[in-house]
C-alpha cells in the first residue's frame, strides 16, 4: 500500500528535515511537500492533493482558522491538522467545528503526532487528552436538542441552579433533572461542568467568546 501523503505548512527547515525522518521511519506516511508561509499552501495543495494537511501554528490560530474553512470551498479535500504549541480548550473547539481533524501539541512525543495522523487519515477527529470534545463533536449533527433542552442549556450557561432554571421556565426541579440527563445522553458531555463549558457550541445555541462561557463555570458545579 502507497505511504498517505502529508503537506506541511512550517517555517523552520531542522523541522521540516526531522518530519521528513520521522514520516518516512513510520511506514505509513511520506512528507510529499511544504511550505513556510500559509499563504502558499492553498495553490500547492490544490495541486498536490495530499491526504493530509499539516500546519503549524505560527500564522495564528485565527488566520489557520479562516484558510481551513475555505479549503473546502476551493474543492480541496486535504485533512487539516493542527500543530500547536497552546490552544486553549474553547479555541480547540472552535477548531474542530471549522474543519481542524486533528490538533496535537509540538511537545508530544512522536507516537502521538503519528496516532494523530493515522486517525485523521483514517476519517477520524482526534485530539490528544479531549476523547470527551471530540465524543461530543462527532455527536452534535445526530442528536438534536429539542426546544426546551436549548433553553436549559442557555441558563446552565448562564450559571443558573436547578431551582432556578425551574423558576425560570416554569417546571419543577425534578423536570430539570430529566432535562439534564437527556442532554448529557444526546451530547455525550458527562457532567454539569462540562456542560456549563462547551454548551454553547450546540446545535440552535448561538457560541460566544470563552471568556462568557467560562463566567458560569464556578456556579456549575452546584446543582441545588
Amino acid at each position: 500500500m502507497d505511504p498517505i501523503s502529508v503537506f506541511v505548512c512550517e517555517a523552520q527547515p531542522i523541522v521540516i528535515e526531522g518530519l521528513t525522518k520521522v514520516l518516512f521511519a513510520s511506514g505509513e506516511f511520506q512528507l510529499t511537500g511544504h511550505v513556510s508561509r500559509l499563504s502558499d499552501a492553498a495553490a500547492r495543495l490544490e495541486v498536490m492533493q495530499a491526504r493530509i494537511f499539516l500546519t503549524d501554528q505560527s500564522a495564528g490560530t485565527s488566520s489557520i482558522l479562516r484558510f481551513v474553512s475555505n479549503l473546502k470551498g476551493a474543492g480541496i479535500q486535504s485533512l487539516p491538522v493542527l500543530w500547536a504549541n497552546e490552544l486553549s480548550e474553547a479555541d480547540a473547539v472552535r477548531a474542530l467545528q471549522l474543519g481542524i481533524r486533528g490538533i496535537v501539541k509540538k511537545t508530544a512525543p512522536i507516537e502521538t503526532l503519528v496516532d494523530c495522523l493515522r486517525e485523521v487519515a483514517d476519517g477520524k477527529i482526534w485530539m490528544e487528552d479531549s476523547s470527551q470534545i471530540v465524543g461530543f463533536l462527532h455527536r452534535r449533527e445526530s442528536s438534536r436538542l429539542t426546544p426546551r433542552e436549548r433553553e436549559v442549556v442557555r441558563l446552565i450557561c448562564e450559571g443558573m441552579k436547578n431551582k432556578q432554571i425551574a423558576a425560570q421556565l416554569g417546571i419543577t426541579a425534578g423536570t430539570v433533572k430529566v432535562h439534564l440527563m437527556h442532554i448529557f445522553e444526546k451530547t455525550g458531555l458527562k457532567d454539569r461542568f462540562a456542560l456549563a463549558v462547551h454548551g454553547r457550541g450546540l446545535p440552535g445555541l448561538e457560541p460566544e467568546p470563552a471568556q462568557t462561557a467560562l463566567k458560569a463555570i464556578p456556579h456549575a458545579v452546584d446543582q441545588a
